[in-house]
């Protein structure tokens, strides 16, 4: 069995720095901007991870983003500490709260975010507080 390691999340956006926006302000993540063969090239950096953004043109054939929930690929969730204190300044900037937060099993506590795109993105505490 080949061993395999987490390489990266590729998003399609009409407007990419809008998108890095988004994430940089909402989430922290830290933007990358390069220019690869004379194109600008837009990445984050978020949770140790790779989040890279291509442009979507008016003459691109692409499907429009999905309403979640979805079968396939449906969300990227994100271990934060003190999730209350996160959804609170969350909630300050205007984030939209798509699942409010709550106890799915016990030990977690979670809650759902619509970012750009409607990309769903989840936030989520593993903690025995709540148990």
């Amino acid at each position: 069995m080949p061993q395999l390691t987490f390489d990266h999340v590729h998003l399609r956006s009409p407007d990419p720095e809008a998108t890095a926006t988004w994430f940089e302000t909402m989430l922290g993540a830290q933007v990358i901007r390069s220019v690869q063969q004379n194109a600008t090239r837009i990445d984050l950096k978020i949770g140790g991870q790779n989040i890279f953004i291509a442009p979507v043109g008016p003459d691109d054939r692409v499907n429009p983003p999905p309403v979640t929930p979805v079968q396939g690929l449906d969300h990227i969730g994100f271990f934060v500490r003190d999730l209350d204190d996160v959804i609170a300044l969350l909630k300050a900037k205007g984030v939209v709260f798509t699942t409010e937060p709550h106890n799915p099993r016990p030990g977690i506590r979670v809650c759902f975010v619509r970012g750009p795109q409607g990309i769903s993105i989840e936030l989520l505490e593993r903690d025995a507080k709540y148990q």
